[in-house]
């Protein structure tokens, strides 16, 4: 038989199997020795009342023995080299996800990607975070596998309503993530690892006979009466009777093509605001009350507050991790964190947002509907001119930003370009800084310890979502206005980190599937 059961463990009882059977035997009233396999179905660490412990939701099978969960989900992949084509435009989680959705349902997927695939972009990362160059189109926003490849590849959503999440984890551990990822509540990759993945996943497209154009800016779509036709990629011409758009959050030439071109666009909410980083030891000591040990990982944060009308909140939240440059352009300065998978870096960073409303960009209502945009734009602008020579970004200390005063020295970061000391409270637009100071002194209640001047601000945070949205049919998750163009992913306004993307890209696949 199967049972699914709930057991509440220490972090060291949680560690082995061999210690915590005896307790689920007892708790099913039956024999060790009848006990035949354990799934671990869901794991959380709860700290809340001072005392550290381990949530384990298990699948138990007693006298008899498990099938084997893969086969549960099996993912046919068969040759498409002579199928229609479908035109996806951006690799990222998405657009690869629409791919092998397409392939699975008969159609040819031909990617066209701006960056460049991961090998080379590793070499184009390693030079950003060395201040000596950024390439425009292969960077940490732009480049195969898309923003979270070398950014983090954290796996939690909270956006549980629309498709198939455990698909997506299903197929990332069929590509080499570790079985982990199935069971977490905040299933985490790591961007040491993230890479291979995202390989994998290209060659199971090209081996069905899929096309992926790296290095290849898509210039212009081909419509005709309201009708899309296919793109255009510099010289190369492409017809297909649908095109996937799947460009990601920070291809903002894509969106002045749109709206050059007339194609219906809808100004969004976003936030921004800044990173935040502290010692890793000290959010242990906070969060985990002076308790962790080698059992426990690096300890995380979830923020939240209302200041003045407007959400101020923690962001990517990354224990362990690494604050990394994602500018996308010269002239500005863009931050953003990463984890490796053993999360065992020193640092804890996050970022702390403000929400923007469409009703605070009174002030660039001449962009129509990119006011968003160029507001983004401008707050970047302002990072990069109030920092250091190239990607060296501005900083302060915690309790100086709050105190509005300068910070005489910095204390070390994780940021590879380097920091330099800079009185962000003064630039910092007044409707972002006001509220940012009072949100740390709130999350100092919450978490007392958080408002210290061994934590440091890094700026800026820009990019937590698009402020720009591609509106679509609800039901065919087609263009309201432009027959054949499907809007899909972050960069369309519909989703929010790889796995909420991931699945819009197999959902958007679907429709097209329908609809042809």
């Amino acid at each position: 038989m199967q049972k699914e059961i709930t057991i509440i463990l220490s972090p060291y009882e949680a560690s082995s199997r061999d210690l915590y059977i005896a307790q689920v035997a007892r708790k099913l009233s039956v024999q060790v020795n009848q006990i035949n396999h354990i799934r671990i179905l869901r794991r959380s660490v709860d700290a809340r009342s001072g005392k550290v412990k381990v949530n384990l939701g298990l699948l138990v099978f007693v006298d008899e023995m498990p099938v084997d969960e893969a086969e549960s989900y099996h993912f046919d992949y068969p040759d498409v080299s002579n199928k229609e084509e479908i035109i996806i435009v951006g690799a990222g989680p998405a657009g690869l996800f629409a791919a092998l959705r397409l392939i699975e349902l008969g159609f040819k997927p031909v990617i066209y990607e701006r960056g460049r695939e991961v090998s080379d972009r590793k070499r184009d990362i390693a030079q950003l975070n060395r201040n000596n160059s950024l390439n425009p189109d292969s960077n940490y926003c732009f480049g195969e596998g898309g923003a979270g490849t070398f950014s983090d590849g954290k796996l939690y959503t909270r956006s549980k309503k629309r498709g198939d999440n455990k698909k997506v984890l299903q197929i990332f551990h069929l590509m080499g993530a570790g079985e982990n990822i199935l069971y977490e509540a905040h299933p985490h990759i790591g961007t040491d690892k993230l890479p291979k993945i995202i390989v994998n996943i290209r060659e199971t497209i090209l081996r069905a006979g899929g096309e992926i154009h790296f290095n290849t800016r898509v210039t212009d779509l081909i419509v005709d009466s309201d009708q899309v036709k296919g793109i255009v990629a510099g010289d190369v011409r492409r017809n297909a009777r649908a095109v996937i758009l799947a460009t990601g959050h920070s291809a903002r030439d894509i969106y002045e093509l749109l709206d050059r071109r007339n194609v219906l666009l809808e100004a969004k909410p976003f936030a921004m605001g800044v990173r935040v980083e502290h010692p890793q030891p000290l959010i242990d000591n906070i969060q985990y009350h002076g308790q962790r040990n080698q059992y426990l990982q690096a300890a995380s944060y979830n923020l939240v507050t209302q200041v003045n009308d407007r959400g101020v909140y923690s962001f990517c939240m990354c224990p362990g991790g690494f604050i990394v440059p994602s500018a996308t352009s010269p002239d500005e300065t863009v931050v953003n964190g990463m984890s490796p998978s053993q999360r065992n870096s020193p640092y804890a960073n996050s970022g702390i947002v403000v929400e923007i409303r469409l009703e605070d960009l009174t002030d660039f209502q001449q962009y129509g509907t990119l006011a968003g945009l160029k507001f983004q734009q401008q707050f970047e602008q302002l990072a990069f001119n109030n920092g250091g020579k190239g990607q060296i970004a501005p900083a302060q200390r915690l309790l100086d930003f709050v105190r509005q005063r300068p910070s005489s020295m910095l204390p070390k970061t994780s940021y590879f370009p380097g920091v330099a000391s800079s009185s962000m409270h003064n630039w910092i637009p007044a409707s972002i800084s006001n509220r940012l100071r009072k949100g740390f002194i709130r999350f100092d209640q919450m978490m007392k310890g958080f408002l210290t001047n061994e934590a440091v601000i890094v700026g800026v945070e820009s990019r937590t979502s698009s402020p720009v949205r591609i509106p679509r049919n609800k039901d065919t998750f087609e263009h309201v206005q432009v027959k054949g163009l499907f809007p899909c992913g972050e960069g369309a306004g519909y989703s929010g980190g790889i796995v909420s993307s991931a699945v819009d890209g197999d959902l958007c696949a679907t429709r097209i599937a329908e609809l042809l």
